[in-house]
C-alpha cells in the first residue's frame, strides 16, 4: 500500500507591516494641500495645549496679588508685567486661554449642533415647518451677533453658562441655513430615493443617509465659528456682561486695563490683545484650510 500523498498546506501570507495610519496620511495630504493653514492649525493646538496645561506653565496663580510689584513693566520677574494690584499679567493669559476656549468650545458645539439638527429638519421635511423655522431664523439673524448675546447675557445673569448660552444661540441660524442648503440638494439623490422606496422612515433616512453626509460641513462650521465665539466672549468681558471678575479672561482683563488711568499701561492692552488676535487668527485660517480640502468644488484649485 502505498502512503496517502500529504496535501500541502498553502499559508495565506498577509500584511507583513503595520496597517496604513490614516490619521497620518490624512494629516500629511492636509499639510501638502495648505501648508499656510497647518502652520496656523499647529499654533491652535499649541493653544489648546497651553490652555489644558495652565496650571502646570504658569509661573504664580491668576489671583495672586504682589502689593510690592503693583502696576509694574515687564521684567525678568514678570515677563508680562503686572497690573493694577500686583497680579502677574502671563499667568492671568495663559489661565485666561482656559476659560475663553472652554466657553468658545461648548459655545459652538451646542449652537452649531443644535441649529445643524435643526436645518436638516426643515431641508428634509419642508412644508409649513420649514417655513416657520426660517422665518424664526432671519428673526434671529437680524441682530448683530454681540447685541444679541448681550442681551441674553443681561436677561440670563451673568455666569459661564449664561456667556456659553448666549453665544450658542448666536451660531444656530448659521447651521441651520448651512445644513438646510446641503440637506435640500442631497435629498433628491438617487440613494434617498432608494431608501425611501425600500420603505424607510423619515428619521431613519435623515439619521443613516444624509446625516452622515453633512459632517464635512459641520466641521468647517465648527472650526471657523470658534474664532467668532472667543472675539464674542471677549467682547462680553470687556462690556461687563460675560463671566464675572476676578475669573481671568482675555475680555476681564482688558476691562480691568481701563480702571488702571486715563491711560493705561501698554502691557495690559497690548498681551490680553495679542492673544485674542493669534488664537482667532490661527482657528480662522485652520477653517478655511479645511474648507479647501473637504469642500469638493475647491479640489483641484491653487
Amino acid at each position: 500500500m502505498t502512503a496517502p500523498s500529504e496535501t500541502p498546506i498553502v499559508e495565506e501570507t498577509g500584511r507583513t507591516g503595520p496597517p496604513p495610519n490614516r490619521v497620518i496620511g490624512g494629516l500629511k495630504h492636509f499639510a501638502r494641500r495648505s501648508p499656510l493653514s497647518a502652520f496656523w492649525g499647529c499654533i491652535a493646538l499649541l493653544i489648546v495645549a497651553m490652555a489644558v496645561s495652565a496650571p502646570l506653565i504658569a509661573p504664580y496663580p491668576p489671583l495672586k496679588s504682589d502689593f510690592r510689584s503693583m502696576q509694574k513693566a515687564p521684567d525678568e520677574t514678570h515677563w508680562f508685567g503686572t497690573d493694577q494690584i500686583g497680579r502677574d499679567t502671563l499667568s492671568r493669559v495663559i489661565h485666561g486661554s482656559r476659560t475663553s476656549l472652554i466657553v468658545a468650545f461648548a459655545a459652538v458645539l451646542l449652537g452649531t449642533t443644535l441649529g445643524s439638527l435643526w436645518g436638516l429638519a426643515c431641508g428634509y421635511l419642508g412644508g409649513r415647518f420649514d417655513i416657520v423655522s426660517q422665518r424664526i431664523i432671519e428673526f434671529l439673524q437680524a441682530f448683530p451677533d454681540l447685541i444679541l448675546a448681550m442681551a441674553i447675557a443681561m436677561a440670563l445673569g451673568s455666569g459661564t453658562v449664561t456667556v456659553i448660552i448666549a453665544i450658542a444661540i448666536t451660531r444656530i441660524p448659521f447651521g441651520g441655513r448651512v445644513i438646510r442648503s446641503v440637506v435640500l440638494s442631497l435629498k433628491e439623490m438617487s440613494f434617498v430615493e432608494a431608501a425611501r422606496s425600500l420603505g424607510a422612515s423619515n428619521m431613519r433616512i435623515m439619521l443613516f443617509h444624509i446625516l452622515p453626509q453633512c459632517v464635512a460641513p459641520y466641521l468647517i462650521l465648527a472650526t471657523t465659528h470658534l474664532g467668532v465665539a472667543i472675539i464674542i466672549e471677549a467682547s462680553l468681558g470687556f462690556l461687563g456682561v460675560g463671566i464675572p471678575p476676578p475669573a481671568p479672561t482675555w475680555g476681564n482683563m482688558l476691562a480691568d486695563a481701563l480702571n488702571a488711568g486715563i491711560v493705561p499701561p501698554w502691557w495690559l492692552v497690548l498681551f490680553p490683545g495679542v492673544a485674542i488676535t493669534i488664537t482667532v487668527l490661527a482657528f480662522n485660517l485652520l477653517g478655511d484650510g479645511i474648507r479647501d480640502v473637504l469642500d469638493p468644488r475647491l479640489r483641484g484649485s491653487v
